[in-house]
Formats: structure tokens, sequence, C-alpha cells
């Protein structure tokens, strides 16, 4: 899926951060595992997880199916 938004110039933000914003909202609220955002940026597992502290998210998952799931894509 592509989706195309418009931000203002003011925020002086590139797509990698966006993307990387995204992906951390995501993960944060339980839509996507933290091995499948670290594929998605291009980076690994434990550098993805490094990533959440600068944004302030919890690192791990609140229920044994998101361990589960966090385990398989390791």
């Amino acid at each position: 899926m592509k989706v195309v938004i418009e931000l203002p110039d003011t925020l002086k933000l590139n797509e990698k951060e966006i993307k990387t914003m995204v992906l951390v909202k995501l993960y944060e609220l339980g839509k996507i595992s933290s091995g499948e955002a670290a594929k998605l940026l291009g980076i690994s597992r434990i550098d993805f997880l490094d990533l959440l502290g600068k944004y302030r998210v919890q690192i791990g998952p609140e229920t044994e199916e998101k361990l589960l799931r966090d385990i398989g894509l390791a």
C-alpha cells in the first residue's frame, strides 16, 4: 500500500523519518511486530528496538500472543 500525505515544510522531516515514526507507532499500537517493522525499515530487529527508546516506546510485547509473534519473526 502506498499512502501520500502532505506535511508542511516547516516540520523539516524527510521520508525516512516519517516512515520510521509511522512504524514505531504501529508497533506501539500492536499492529506490527518489531521484526516486521525492522524489515520494512531495512534495519536489524535490535536496531529497531534501540530506536524505540528514542521515541519513548515500551519495549516488549504486552501479551503472550505478541511475544510469540515477535519470536517467530526474530
